[in-house]
């Protein structure tokens, strides 16, 4: 009677073999994924190395496209390499060394390639935003010089006042108020010239706050002129170069500002009120020049009290501190980038994301081949195993059956002949044959 055996269906696929078939699947996406985000990071290298270069543009376009190239295939040989090897490095030395040679590579990549994919994602902005503070420091340092030139204006009340004051004397003494007798003699005389010294000086202030108001306003229609290209669609660099125009004049129009102010001719004219003072002789006749002589006197300490007054004024305006405005330096994409990347770190990041990203492909390979070394080497299928395969598996498990119970080889030569034949009658699959012989 033939050998007969019950059919038996193919086991479930273990783990370890369900991952290893994974890891082969996915072994083009894997060199597809990768190619594709090196290929990006030299695109965006090339768009930042481009503003870094100088020279004609054949030779700044073919410079910029070597690099980029160079700098793509970089990433991506590096990338390949950590994912074919890294995976398989089971020892701790091992994997540790692989750790440190992805973290120094990375580094590498971010100062050779990161950088520029910032400057070409966020260049323009960065510089936009130079020109912005550039303005905002302007617009203070012209405020500033504005305020110190008309802060003379505040002058300008005491010294009418002070002009006021001998003119009204000057009128009282015409009719005797202060020497008691009437008459346009040497007080008259002295108090009207001190009142046309003082009413000039007002004049001269008067007419210095004119020319700080016409400053004022053509540093602000520069001004204007500056945000304006700030918020304008054009080529940053083009825009950036009339900013610079723009701003030298700004520059001069502050310096004149600051020239502008009558606070110094306030000075030397207070002080020349008291060192220049020259009493004049008495014109009268008998006790009346005794009078006028006592007039004069008063007048003289008078107008050495406002001269003081105004020269101590002078001096406090004098003592603000001058301002000088920094020059505008043009910056390329790439330096804005770097001196204000604090405030562009989206920018930065995604820059370094698409430069580091088959990094969490290496791990995600590290992980999985992990996985499939613990769950133990892959089961063969059923339908994938060839008679060989069998024949051979057979075989073994009939040397381990004999080796537990002490006997030698039970296995008749013409085993194999046999099994293969009862599994060719009775139309058993050799796995099925395998453990019935077993």
């Amino acid at each position: 009677m033939p050998l007969s055996a019950p059919r038996v269906t193919a086991p479930v696929a273990s783990v370890s073999a369900i991952l290893s078939k994974g890891v082969a699947r996915l072994e083009v996406t894997l060199r597809l994924t990768t190619a594709i985000l090196a290929l990006a990071a030299g695109v965006y290298t090339y768009l930042g190395v481009r503003e870094l270069l100088n020279g004609s543009p054949t030779t700044v376009f073919f410079a910029a496209v070597i690099y980029a190239v160079a700098v793509s295939v970089g990433i991506y040989a590096f990338w390949v390499f950590l994912m074919h090897f890294m995976p398989h490095v089971v020892d701790r030395r091992g994997r540790a060394l692989m750790f440190g040679c992805m973290a120094l590579g990375s580094l590498m990549i971010v100062a050779m390639s990161s950088w520029l994919n910032a400057s070409a994602l966020a260049g323009a902005a960065a510089v936009q935003q130079h020109l912005a503070i550039t303005v905002q420091n302007y617009t203070r340092d012209l405020d500033t010089a504005n305020s110190n030139a008309i802060a003379a204006q505040s002058l300008l009340p005491d010294i009418q006042l002070a002009s006021s004051r001998f003119a009204k004397l000057a009128d009282a003494e015409r009719t005797g108020s202060l020497t008691g007798t009437s008459g346009s003699g040497t007080v008259v005389q002295l108090l009207t010239q001190m009142s046309g010294q003082l009413e000039g000086l007002g004049q001269e202030v008067q007419n210095s706050g004119k020319r700080v108001s016409t400053l004022f306003e053509q540093g602000g229609k520069h001004l204007a002129k500056m945000r304006e290209l700030i918020s304008d669609r054009g080529p940053i660099a083009s825009r950036s170069d009339a900013f610079a125009t723009e701003s030298l004049a700004l520059m001069g129009v502050i310096a004149n500002l600051q020239q502008t102010s009558v606070a110094p001719a306030v000075k030397r004219a207070a002080t020349s009120l008291t060192s220049g003072f020259i009493a004049p002789a008495a014109g009268g006749r008998g006790d009346l020049a005794d009078r006028q002589t006592a007039v004069v006197s008063k007048v003289e300490g008078s107008i050495a009290a406002q001269a003081n007054s105004l020269a101590d004024a002078a001096d406090k305006i004098l003592a603000l501190p001058k301002i000088e405005p920094v020059r505008f330096q043009a910056m390329s994409p790439a330096e804005a980038v770097l001196r204000y990347a604090s405030d562009f770190i989206p920018s930065w990041a995604g820059a370094i994301s698409i430069d580091l990203m088959p990094a969490v492909l290496v791990l995600i390979l590290c992980v999985v081949h992990a996985a499939i070394r613990r769950e133990g080497a892959p089961t063969v299928a059923v339908s994938e195993m060839t008679v060989g395969e069998m024949m051979a598996a057979l075989q073994m498990a009939k040397e381990v059956a004999a080796a537990r119970e002490g006997t030698p080889n039970p296995v008749p030569p013409d085993e194999p002949a046999r099994v293969s034949e009862v599994a060719s009658d009775e139309n058993v699959t050799p796995l099925s044959t395998a453990r019935q012989g077993k």
